[in-house]
Formats: C-alpha cells, structure tokens, sequence
C-alpha cells in the first residue's frame, strides 16, 4: 500500500510539472521563440545533464542495452522528439485549455492500445469508453459545431495535438510491455541521445525559415523550467509510478492536467472556459470513468 501511495504521489507531481509546461509553452509562443528550436535546446541540455550520472550504467549495460535498442529508441522518437516538439507546436495555434483537454483522452487510449499489444486485458466498458472520449475531443476540436465536422474545419493546433495523444498512450503502454532493467535517468537519457538525432532536422528546418532564437533572460528562465521540471522531474516521476502501478491505473493521473492548465489558463492569460469545453470534458471523462469499469463475472 506504501508503494502505491509513493506512486500516486510521483504521479501526482509529474502531472503538476507537465501542467506548467503547457503554460511555459505558450509563453515561448508569445515572446516567439521557436517552437521545435526550443524543444532541441531542452533536450540537448538533459543530455548533458545527465550524462555524467548514467554514463557508467550505460557502459556496464551495453549489452543489455543492444538487445533493447529498438524499443527504445522509438520510444526516444514519440515522447522526445514528436510529443514534446507537436506540444510546443501546437501552442502556437490554440489555447492551453484545448491542449490539456484534447489530452485527457490519453487514459482511455492507453487502455486499448493496452489491449492490442496485450499488455493489458480490455472489455466492453473499455471500448465505449474509447468512444465517449473521442466524442468529448470531437466536440473540443470542432467548438461543437456540427458544421465544422462536415467540412472538416478543424483549428490546426487541436488535431496536432491527437498526434500527441497517440504518441504518449503508446509511449506509457511500451513502458510497462518492456519493464527496462535500467535506472530511470539511464532509461531517459538513451531516449533522448535517439530523440535528439530527430530533433537535429527540426531545428535546422526552423532555421532555414528565418525562425531564430535570441539567447536573452527569457530564453534561458523558459529552458531552465522545461529542463528542469517537465523534462527531468516529471519523466522521472512518470516512469516511477508506472513501474509501480502499470500504464491503465497511471494514466488516469493525466486527467489532473486539464483540471491546473485550464486553472492557470484562465488566471495567467485570462482564457475562456466555454461550453464546448464542458461538453468535451463531460464525454471524457465518462469515458475515463467507463474504462476503469470492471465487468462483474
């Protein structure tokens, strides 16, 4: 039981962490540093971080480590260098209230993925959660309006960001398929020497447009926070409280995000929380609610 409270709590501040992260996103937008740029900058600064605490567990591992080499470095591609860099992306054509809610539909698509990879059994609760989730973001991205879904009208930010939600349910789903004999710091690191090498084309590509960064203040408090907290902190909670509890019962913690961005949303950059929001946060989290069903044999 001890183990699960530590769990919930690493969880719990994973969430915190990432939330913020939304909010730092959106302040790199409107002082227009790059997006992609900003994102190769945070994870070559964890790189560097990290690498003189994992160095000798990846050398007394490599063997090891060459046997897994696969899983990791895809999971190196969809949680450092798609899922953070369509996250910052995608900040700068929405709001941080459609970004966390579009993302609440995580937990009932980790389960299904779950499911086909057999990582975890699904039943029919699952499934309509499943449904009433991609109903709630359908009425997110569409503002509810029957007329956008017809012409297929869609904010580009928001579907972005189902990338997003694809990305991390089948990036929480490896991890407890594999269940790496590495620490938590190693385990990020070996993703993130992958992920940079995919981070290199979207830098110089932002680049070669004339979007460049200017190394001042604001730069450097914004890739601290990033480096720092969701980054470093909250990947490490992350990956602890799924080693701990499994993806099906983590993931439900992802449902504490739209809750403190929307909070902070509101209060910093005095967003609105509209109708179409309620709608789509009510069918989620019924979905949320049905995927934890249990059937009654």
């Amino acid at each position: 039981m001890q183990k699960n409270y530590l769990a919930y709590t690493l969880l719990v501040f994973a969430t915190f962490c990432w939330s913020g992260n939304f909010i730092v996103g959106k302040f790199a937008y409107l002082f227009e540093i790059p997006p992609l740029t900003l994102n190769f900058f945070r994870w070559i600064s964890v790189w560097f971080i990290l690498m003189p605490f994992t160095y000798k567990e990846i050398f007394c591992n490599w063997d090891y480590i060459k046997k897994n080499w696969i899983p990791i470095s895809f999971m190196g591609v969809i949680s450092i260098s798609t899922f953070n860099s369509v996250v910052y992306f995608a900040l700068n054509y929405t709001q941080v209230i459609n970004v966390a809610l579009v993302l609440a539909a995580i937990p009932a698509v980790t389960i299904i993925i779950s499911s086909i990879m057999k990582v975890d059994k699904t039943n029919i609760f699952q499934l309509i959660g499943l449904l009433l989730s991609v109903l709630g973001i359908s009425a997110i991205i569409s503002n509810a309006d029957i007329n956008k879904i017809l012409s297929l009208n869609f904010n580009k930010g928001d579907l972005w960001m189902l990338v997003c939600v694809i990305c991390w349910s089948l990036y929480s789903t490896l991890l407890k398929k594999y269940s790496f004999k590495l620490s938590q710091f190693t385990l990020i690191q070996l993703m993130v020497s992958v992920g940079i090498i995919f981070l290199l084309p979207q830098f110089f590509f932002e680049k070669s447009i004339g979007l460049q960064v200017e190394f001042n203040n604001i730069f450097f408090i914004i890739l601290f926070y990033v480096v720092i907290f969701p980054a470093l902190t909250a990947y490490f909670c992350w990956q602890k409280g799924i080693e701990i509890v499994g993806p099906n019962r983590a993931t439900m913690f992802i449902q504490l995000m739209p809750l403190l961005s929307a909070v902070l949303a509101i209060l910093i950059f005095q967003e609105t929380f509209k109708l179409y929001h309620f709608i789509g946060a009510s069918f989620i989290l019924s979905g949320i609610y049905l995927s934890n069903k249990k059937i009654i044999k």
